[in-house]
């Protein structure tokens, strides 16, 4: 329906449309209806269609007027109608959108009036749940409620996103109720067939309405199918006969001594078979469990009071009410209910009915706001158990002890204080569970009166204090769980019984508990310096003790017969002691991160199978570790400083079954080679970042079972030929090397993954077809390798294809001074997908600021690269509008999680942005750091050579307010610390559906940087579990290449134990003041000929291994489709080209400034130049979809082709010191170069590429030989190779798309300062004279209006 055009009525009285009466013409509201997609992320109308002026002044003169989105009904109701051939459906689906202004003080009511409807729905997350709203309550209201909420503060940034279509994927308004019917009522099958009652022929054949619903058949006229006399017949215990005197029938008779019988006839016989073998299933199966959660349901369907045989009902997230026709008052009609599901429905009041359904045995009343219990509750004699978790209780009334059939209550996250005096009186109950609650004393004389009590769960109170009454001890109790508590000292050794006690992250300094019973004990994280335990724990089996401040381990653990794990990892500890290490039951022993010196050495064979002693102060290992502990699978040395292995068998065969062995960052030389072939079994070996400078090729050829091997950080040369013989090995990482040669490895049948990034290879010398197994090959930072086209061709085949972007050629004396350089490392770790991705911008905005970000999805690798697309150009939209950092790093936080749309609903991700830019308000600095971040990504700087943390991790363990808000706010947290099951994160972006408890709302921090400042390092989650911040700085900061340094983090990460995704991100930061590169008065740096100035950078990085070449690490291989992207993305192209021609001047170069030094604008910053994605179904000869000719230059292997592409155009610029080139004629020689537009292509993920440099035309020609193709072209995640200038062929179609000099992406183009002009090098030498002698003879003239070339008006276009 076309918009209405605004009446002559003024601005606060809006007018009504003309087709609404005059009843309902309502002050302060106006409605516009447009057909809209249901998909919030891409129903954007043009604002200006919206509304007229008049609307819009209206919206402005106060921030607290608005208009809401009124969705029409998604409710699809079915009907299957069979025919001869085939069943057809037919049904109605409402998509109408409105848009009703109004204010905050509008009521539901007002717009229902105005609108002719009975009730307004809420709707969060797009979830099937939608509440129907009180008359009273304000709906804009209620969005501006919200966005608080997620963070806005501002009223007047409210106001606009409260506009913005994109919030449907959030939150919306129905005006009818969102229902799926088909699944509420759960047909299984219906239909429109011929029927006849009873058993008799007296009744004739009728047309009717056949629906088999749960266990009922239900009979009713076609006409009045939906209000009509509706005849049932319960089913169960029933029977289902084919009717033989009547081809394809069906006879359908109920139990009992009343029986009814419908005959059902059917026109084919597969509807017969269908219906048969349906019927048959309900008849023979009783149903006695109804599943109707999250069905927004207020009473219960009229059908179900037909099925006599429910004896358990969910109604779980639904907003049941009571006095209603089906409402909670009527549940006592099932006679045979004994399970009863209410959580999550907001009951506020406890329904005092229910207490009259006697049969019940288990209630579920969570997640209810309830505040008290009623007396009544008493009457439930066979209730057994009882949920009533998240709610506001205090207490428990005292008749709740009449339940003597209790055997679990369950009372967390509430608001008790003290454990309820009513356990006592409940013999059954073998649990108290009070997770969540307000205790904050633990009286273990009230316990002790509890004899029937065996497992205490406090977790996540406020416990501080242990109190005893008396010194009778408590023999009943045998599992205590006080997780995440503030207890400093606990003295459990009344408790004669216990067997477990879960005591981590406490303050505890010690420890005291029986060991009589003592079968496990967890006391992680604590500041514990001693642990007390008598007697000694003979059936002891498994302590953890990690995270302390523990000096030796305890004498009673060295005595225990039966430990089988110890981790006392992360503690003091000086050494181990022989008793422990020779026990005769101990399997798995951690013990890294202390600073034992050395290890006892053995003396008898014993049976340890794990052994992880990384990062203590290790010279050597004892010599007979391997001849004793033959059943040693797992050893993990690394980061100590072992010079030497000991050997692996005395005699001439070997008993090792070693499997698993890191020895990274030791001082390990050659000479421990032919120590490694004493374990044949080896399958994992990591020898990273050691001193390594051969691999002997006869060694190597006996370790047939390897799997996984990483020489990376060594000085080897090269890899065995032998390596060939490793038939099972799938993963090799041999990068930051100096291998020149490619190893033999394309071979080998199950190879998968190859890293051999920052060595000297010069050239590949492949067979003719790749092994199906490889996915991965990472060959950048090798700066010499050439690769020809039929090798790029052989390697289109691979997934994931990573080699470095080719410089064009410059002239020698070309130096480009930077102030920062990246790396960038993701590795897979042993999950089969990469769910982390990074964004980098080295030049953003204008070039004067640069922008570094990594996401982690945990499990999903959707989001993640979402948001590596669009966040940078959300931080350039927001940046234009606010100057304070706080403001604009929250809404850009804010605003991607809105952008996340539909995938943001049920999906989430950690995410961490890093903004360095001019510095402002500091005259001191000359650039500040402003990072922030949700989730578990963290940003460490290194100043001075020390760690300075930026980022706070947002995790229920980590952060106690965050968790304490969680808690309030009446989340559900499971045993492993996560929401609802789902995330230990409290802020993340996307999962909606968890809001309130999971907010978008950042945490920022902004520091001016200085000389000091060296490097800045980005890690996901699993970077910071295996890595100290000091470790992580220290061990890059003398890593001359950022891509070797990040590489190097990922490395350590996994060596020392990281089987996850694993994602590290370093920039090398250059601030100083000898890195100016302005051209100030009286110093004028050469024009972009080449010339350009020498500067002295701080700490270089290595210069022949570009940083862009990290940025190829993420590759966008996301199944969306491309019109997804294109809306929730966006791209950037300019569709008004340079009117001047080839025959025209050169446009004046501007000033040159240097980001310390930016030259003033009075405008707003200009658009980081973005990408469009070009994507084409291409079949397997290589056509098009479209004109079936074959693209040239285009290799395809059947996929989908991906081509981005920087469709910004970068201009010529005149050469300030060039006046002949100035002089020539209009007509260029063929000598020159011509001048025109110039396309930069990036690869693919080029946001995480800085700006290439223009693109000559010359060299655009030099791209249509094969020979040539290689250097120029563009490799493809998905394999396919663009050269250059047949990638501008796909630029016209952004001329053809819609041009608009407004929205979310628009921005005008810029100008490159760092565009040069490249001249051949025959005409170099005469060129430099020509510049030389005219600098020499004359002065730089002004350039004169005729000069001077006016740039049209630019505009960008979403593809």
């Amino acid at each position: 329906m076309g918009e209405v055009e605004p009446g002559p009525s003024g601005p606060l009285e809006p007018p009504e449309p003309p087709e609404a009466p005059a009843s309902r013409r309502t002050a302060g509201i106006r409605v516009l209806k447009r057909n809209m997609k249901h998909s919030g992320s891409r129903s954007c109308l043009n604002r200006r269609s919206r509304f007229g002026s008049r609307e819009r002044d209206w919206l402005r003169e106060d921030v607290k007027r608005g208009y809401v989105y009124l969705y029409g009904a998604e409710a699809t109701t079915a009907t299957t109608t069979t025919t001869t051939s085939s069943s057809s459906s037919s049904s109605s689906s409402s998509s109408d959108l409105r848009l009703v202004l109004c204010t905050v003080e509008t009521p539901a009511s007002e717009i229902c009036a105005g609108e002719g409807k009975e009730s307004l729905y809420l709707q969060l997350h797009g979830d099937l749940v939608s509440r129907r709203l009180e008359p009273t309550e304000r709906p804009l209201q209620i969005v501006y409620d919200y966005l608080s909420k997620l963070g806005f503060d501002d009223p007047g940034r409210i106001q606009e996103e409260a506009a913005n279509p994109d919030l449907g994927c959030m939150i919306r308004f129905y005006g009818e109720k969102p229902c799926q019917m088909d699944h509420l009522d759960r047909i299984l099958l219906s239909g429109i067939y011929n029927v006849r009652k009873g058993k008799t022929q007296l009744h004739k054949w009728a047309e009717r309405l056949v629906v088999l619903c749960g266990t009922c058949l239900i009979v009713s006229s076609v006409k009045d199918c939906q209000t009509g006399k509706m005849h049932i017949l319960p089913l169960v215990g029933g029977k289902v006969e084919e009717v033989k005197r009547r081809q394809y029938s069906l006879a359908f008779s109920s139990a009992g001594a009343q029986a009814q019988t419908y005959h059902v006839s059917f026109e084919t016989l597969a509807e017969f078979q269908r219906w048969q073998r349906q019927a048959s299933k309900v008849v023979s199966q009783r149903i006695s469990t109804v599943d109707l959660s999250c069905y927004s349901l207020e009473e219960v369907p009229e059908h179900l009071f037909y099925s006599q045989d429910i004896t358990y009902l969910n109604l779980r997230h639904n907003f049941m009410q009571q006095e209603r026709p089906g409402g909670l008052d009527t549940l006592h009609k099932f006679s045979q209910l004994k399970g009863l599901n209410l959580s999550h429905n907001k009951l506020g009041l406890f329904p005092i009915l229910l207490c009259g359904i006697s049969t019940l045995t288990e209630l579920n009343l969570s997640c209810n706001g309830f505040h008290d219990l009623p007396s009544q509750i008493g009457n439930l004699l066979n209730l057994q158990t009882l949920c009533l978790d998240g709610n506001f209780l205090t207490t428990l009334p005292e008749e709740l002890g009449n339940l003597q059939q209790l055997s679990s209550l369950g009372i967390s996250f509430n608001n008790f204080n003290e454990i309820p005096e009513v356990y006592e009186k409940l013999p059954l109950l073998e649990k108290v569970v009070m997770t969540g609650n307000q205790l904050e004393v633990l009286n273990l004389g009230v316990l002790n009166r509890m004899s029937h009590i065996k497992h205490v769960d406090l977790r996540m109170n406020h416990l501080k204090t242990l109190v005893i009454e008396n010194l009778e001890g408590n023999k009943y109790i045998t599992h205590m769980d006080l997780r995440d508590n503030q207890l400093t000292d606990l003295d459990l050794s009344s408790l004669c019984s216990l067997e477990q006690l879960h005591c981590e992250r406490n303050q505890l300094r010690e420890l005291t508990l029986s060991g009589f019973s003592l079968r496990t004990l967890y006391a992680n994280s604590n500041r514990l310096t001693a642990v007390n335990v008598y007697p000694v724990p003979s059936l002891l089996t498994s302590l953890e003790l990690s995270r302390n401040l523990l000096e030796c381990v305890p004498d009673w653990a060295c005595e225990a017969k039966k430990i089988e794990i110890l981790d006392v990892s992360y503690n003091l500890l000086t050494e181990i002691p022989l008793r422990i290490l020779s026990s005769l039951s101990l399997r798995k022993l951690m013990v890294g991160h202390n600073r034992v010196q050395h290890l006892p050495v053995l003396m008898e064979h014993i049976p340890l199978e794990v052994l992880d002693i990384q990062h203590n102060l290790l010279t050597r290992l004892p010599d007979t570790l391997f001849s004793k502990a033959l059943n040693l699978r797992y050893l993990n040395a690394s980061a100590n400083s072992l010079e030497s292995l000991p050997s692996a068998c005395t005699g001439e065969e070997s008993l090792s079954m070693l499997q698993l062995l890191y020895l990274t960052s030791n001082l390990l030389t050659d000479q421990c080679i032919p120590v490694l072939v004493g374990h044949p079994h080896l399958r994992i070996l990591h020898l990273a970042n050691n001193q390594l400078q051969t691999f002997p090729a006869s060694k190597l050829n006996k370790l047939e079972q390897l799997e996984e091997l990483n020489l990376s950080g060594n000085k080897l040369k090269t890899i065995p030929t032998t390596i060939a013989n490793c038939k099972r090995l799938h993963t090799l990482v041999a990068h930051s090397n100096h291998i020149s040669i490619f190893p033999e490895i394309l071979q080998l049948p199950q190879i998968q993954f190859v890293d051999l990034s920052c060595n000297d290879l010069t050239e590949i010398l492949i067979p003719e077809a790749l092994p199906a197994t490889l996915q991965d090959l990472d060959l950048t930072g090798n700066t010499n390798l050439v690769l020809e086209h039929k090798t790029l061709d052989i390697f289109s085949h691979i997934t994931t294809l990573k080699i470095d972007q080719k410089p064009l050629p410059t002239t020698d004396s070309t130096v480009i001074s930077t102030f920062w350089s990246h790396g960038l490392a993701e590795m897979a770790g042993q999950r089969n997908k990469l769910c982390v991705s990074a964004l980098a911008v080295d030049n953003f905005a204008e070039g004067v600021g640069a922008v570094y970000g990594m996401f982690d999805g945990d499990r999903n690798e959707e989001l993640p690269r979402l948001l590596q697309c669009t966040m940078a150009d959300v931080l350039l939209e927001e940046v234009q509008q606010s100057v304070n950092d706080t403001v604009f790093m929250a809404n850009t936080f804010l605003v991607s999680h809105r952008k996340l749309g539909m995938a943001g609903q049920k999906l989430g991700s950690s995410a961490l942005l890093c903004y360095i830019r001019p510095d402002t308000a500091d005259p001191t600095s000359s650039f500040s750091l402003t990072v922030a971040n949700v989730g578990t990504c963290q940003a460490v700087l290194c100043r001075s050579g020390k760690p300075v943390p930026l980022s706070k991790v947002f995790s229920l363990e980590q952060d106690p307010e965050e968790a304490q808000r969680v808690k309030d706010q009446k989340a559900i947290i499971t045993e492993d610390n996560k929401v609802n099951g789902v995330t230990c994160c409290t802020r993340m972006l996307g999962c909606t559906y968890l809001y309130p408890w999971i907010l978008p709302k950042p945490h920022i921090s902004s520091t001016p940087l200085t000389i000091q400042d060296e490097l800045l390092v980005l890690g996901n989650k699993a970077l910071w579990e295996h890595l100290s911040y000091t470790e992580a700085v220290s061990a890059v900061r003398h890593v001359q290449d950022p891509l070797a340094a990040a590489k190097k983090l990922c490395t350590l990460a996994q060596s020392y134990g990281c089987q996850d995704n694993v994602g590290a991100m370093v920039v090398y930061l250059n601030i100083g003041e000898d890195g100016c590169t302005c051209e100030m008065s009286g110093l004028t740096l050469p024009g972009p000929v080449g010339f350009a100035s020498t500067t002295t950078v701080k700490d270089p990085p290595k210069p022949t291994t570009p940083s862009s070449s990290s940025g190829i690490a993420s590759e966008f291989s996301s199944e969306i489709s491309t019109s997804e992207v294109s809306s929730e993305v966006g791209s950037t192209a300019s569709d008004e080209h340079n009117t001047v021609g080839l025959d025209s001047g050169l446009l004046p170069r501007p000033e040159r400034r240097c980001s310390l030094h930016p030259t003033p604008t009075s405008g707003a910053i200009q658009r980081q130049p973005s990408c469009a994605t070009f994507s084409s179904n291409q079949s397997d000869n290589g056509l098009d979809s479209d004109d079936d000719q074959p693209v040239e230059g285009v290799i395809t292997n059947g996929s989908k082709v991906e081509v981005e592409v920087d469709i910004h155009c970068c201009r010529g610029r005149e050469l300030v010191n060039s006046p002949t080139l100035r002089e020539n004629s209009p007509t260029p020689c063929p000598e020159e170069h011509p001048r025109g537009l110039f396309f930069g292509i990036r690869r693919q993920n080029s946001v995480n590429s800085g700006i290439l440099p223009p693109v000559s035309k010359d060299k655009m020609e030099l791209q249509k030989s094969p020979s040539t193709s290689c250097l120029y072209g563009k490799k493809l995640s998905n394999g396919s190779i663009v050269p250059l200038e047949d990638s501008l062929n796909l630029i016209e179609v952004a001329t053809e798309a819609p041009r608009k000099k407004t929205g979310y992406f628009a921005a005008p183009t810029q100008l490159e300062p760092e565009d040069q002009f490249v001249v051949p090098r025959d005409l170099e030498e005469e060129v430099k004279e020509q510049m030389k002698h005219h600098q020499e003879s004359r002065p730089e003239p002004e350039p004169s209006d005729e000069d001077r070339t006016e740039l049209p008006e630019e505009f960008d276009t979403a593809l």
